[in-house]
């Protein structure tokens, strides 16, 4: 079993989506990531930065979950990052109604030296130059580092986000964000512009209609199982993330089949991510609850071909 460090925000979020809206709940892609990858019983760490006003029983919650909290800096008189979004009717789009960077503006990560052999590395998405700032700190360079990112470092941050992607082994972004990045709208072709650009995995995310992962000539695709109701989606793309490496860090095997294993399990995780506000359905998803659901990937997913 590998260690896994996650870097990435620990934040506020207040949400509006056509079923109710939430004044601040804890938010930021690294509770995400760490509450899906805690699932496998690995041993991961969040590196992130917080202000005076965030509360202790957020950080008691994701210790309880075995999650090394010792990496979070706590800035005094500092606030915790906000962003306030509202979702259409199809859930498919947002607006940003706020954000406020508070003490995300000057984070400086340190990773903590009990973590700088990570066998894993999950890449929130920050500014490109932070990322490269953690993948500097290791003192061995990591079985898998995995990178998360968004059309606003594109962007306002080409040139250090193509030095990060070059550094990264597998790159993980939704279907626009490949689109612009790659000047592509083919997919396919796409995925081929970014594997120069260095990552030897994409992994393309599209929503309620699965995930693509590329490398070389393989492709495979993974659904995304059909719920009756979609009630947050805030946070599902870094659930998806937090999945996928923490299966590969259970397992500690990096080839593509195996990559293919995670990425069923990120999806089917992202899909417990969206039924309730926030973090707060991955706070107590049960085992039982994973398995059953994984069965219906199976059988959403298993069929005989018969060639004639």
């Amino acid at each position: 079993m590998s260690k896994l460090l996650i870097v990435g925000s620990v934040a506020f979020d207040a949400i509006e989506t056509p079923f109710g809206k939430t004044d601040k709940i804890l938010g930021g892609a690294a509770p995400y990531i760490a509450l899906s990858a805690s699932q496998f019983d690995v041993s991961c760490a969040i590196v992130s930065v917080i202000g005076d006003d965030f509360p202790e029983e957020y950080l008691e919650m994701l210790q309880s979950k075995n999650i090394d909290i010792s990496a979070i800096e706590r800035v005094k008189g500092g606030k915790t990052f906000f962003w306030r979004g509202r979702y259409h009717n199809d859930m498919n789009s947002r607006d940003t109604l706020e954000t406020q960077l508070n003490v995300l503006a000057d984070f400086n990560p340190v990773v903590p030296d009990h973590y700088k052999d990570a066998e894993i590395v999950m890449l929130g998405n920050l500014h490109p130059l932070v990322q490269l700032g953690v993948l500097e700190q290791m003192n061995t360079a990591p079985k898998l580092a995995v990178l998360d990112t968004m059309n606003f470092w594109m962007d306002n941050a080409l040139e250090d986000l193509m030095k990060v992607i070059a550094s990264v082994d597998v790159i993980t972004i939704n279907d626009e964000e490949a689109r612009q990045l790659s000047g592509e709208y083919s997919l396919v072709k796409a995925a081929r512009a970014i594997e120069k650009m260095g990552p030897k995995y994409i992994v393309i995310k599209k929503g309620e209609h699965g995930a693509l992962l590329f490398h070389n000539e393989q492709i495979f695709y993974a659904p995304a199982l059909p719920l009756e109701e979609v009630f947050d989606p805030t946070g599902a793309g870094d659930t998806f993330a937090g999945g996928f490496t923490g299966y590969i860090a259970k397992t500690g095997d990096i080839s593509f089949e195996n990559m293919k294993n995670a990425i069923i399990h990120a999806s089917n995780l992202a899909s417990f991510s969206v039924e309730k506000f926030g973090t707060e359905r991955m706070q107590d998803l049960k085992r039982e609850e994973i398995q059953k659901r994984l069965l219906q990937f199976k059988e959403l997913t298993q069929f005989e071909i018969e060639l004639s």
